[in-house]
């Protein structure tokens, strides 16, 4: 089973904020770091791993790799976005969403950008013929709730408003079709079990020629090993032209560990991770839910009693956060009950 590449001695219960990696993965990154170590590593040789890792995330999340950039970090490309927005424009967005994804914009004030927060649950009736992009997390970081990402759609179908997801905590345990959005940007070290230094930039070709390669590098050519000195500029012409450098040996974990994920397939993760997710809440008196991160009231004594049982999650936003993917099973599950039960008072 899938379980099985995994050798955690915890019960791992904090996906959420950094992934186990699996056995193929490890093994692929000690084969590259031993030709590193003595002096066989070709750097050519990394663009295998990368090419696979965008093919197969294509696949995952619905479009065609043309459509794929990648990089290392959310907020670049989250930026990259936030630098093409016209001078006075409206970005609405989520109260309390992550800051990577709401930071690059604020850093727009000086253009009159407004940046326009509301509770997550209204964000598609606040959509407004003024609303030039909305920017949302597909699962919150820090509680785990849902966008109500049809319901977004629709909204700015309607105004003509581009719409941009981050799907770092999604795009692994919640079935995706980035086709549908503007721009889409995940980050690889959490739900997609990473070494941290992956990420994937999705855009829609309509508006790609909208945005300035501002980070144009020589991993953005056209064929990146041989334009890599002199003018004039010759850029990838698909979404490759985003592309920033890559940090190669995350590359080479991350593309055995998306070949686990789709070898399980994005339907029965799904139902993998949220029913353990709804038999942790079940056995904690709380009721069913639609996501696999789990957020809880809790005191330090909860702390102190998972620390002691190996129990292992985070704390955000003043509560325990827990996620269930792929590296856990019922045991788990039941092992978080046995260790909070009592102490969960929401």
């Amino acid at each position: 089973s899938a379980q099985a590449e995994f050798d955690s001695e915890v019960v791992y219960l904090n996906t959420a904020s950094l992934g186990l990696p699996p056995r193929r993965s490890l093994d692929a990154l000690h084969d590259v770091i031993q030709q590193w170590r003595v002096g066989r590593a070709r750097p050519p040789d990394y663009d295998a791993p990368l090419t696979a890792a965008r093919t197969s995330y294509a696949a995952m999340v619905g479009v065609a790799p043309s459509r794929v950039a990648v990089g290392s970090q959310a907020s670049v490309f989250v930026g990259l976005v936030a630098a093409s927005l016209p001078n006075g424009c409206e970005v609405l967005t989520a109260a309390g969403e992550f800051t990577s994804v709401l930071f690059p914009f604020l850093a727009q004030a000086r253009r009159s950008i407004t940046v326009r927060e509301v509770a997550l649950e209204h964000l598609a009736d606040e959509v407004r013929p003024t609303t030039t992009l909305v920017a949302v997390s597909a699962v919150q970081s820090a509680d785990g709730r849902l966008a109500d990402l049809d319901a977004i759609a629709s909204a700015c179908a309607g105004t003509g408003t581009r719409v941009l997801v981050d799907t770092t905590q999604a795009v692994g345990w919640l079935p995706f079709d980035a086709s549908r959005y503007a721009y889409t940007v995940g980050g690889g070290y959490k739900w997609l079990l990473a070494p941290r230094g992956t990420c994937f930039f999705t855009v829609d070709p309509e508006v790609i020629d909208g945005l300035i390669p501002h980070f144009a590098g020589w991993y953005a050519g056209a064929e990146p090993w041989s334009s890599i000195y002199g003018g004039p500029l010759r850029l990838a012409n698909d979404a490759r032209r985003f592309d920033v450098s890559p940090a190669w040996h995350s590359w080479v974990g991350q593309a055995p560990s998306l070949d686990l994920l789709a070898e399980v397939g994005s339907d029965a993760l799904h139902t993998h991770a949220l029913g353990l997710a709804n038999r942790f809440r079940a056995g904690v008196g709380l009721p069913a839910g639609d996501s696999a991160i789990v957020s809880i009231a809790t005191t330090a004594e909860a702390t102190t009693r998972m620390e002691r049982a190996g129990v292992v999650g985070s704390l955000r936003a003043g509560r325990l956060r827990l996620s269930f993917h792929i590296n856990n099973g019922n045991d788990d599950a039941d092992r978080a009950v046995e260790a909070l039960q009592g102490f969960v008072f929401e």
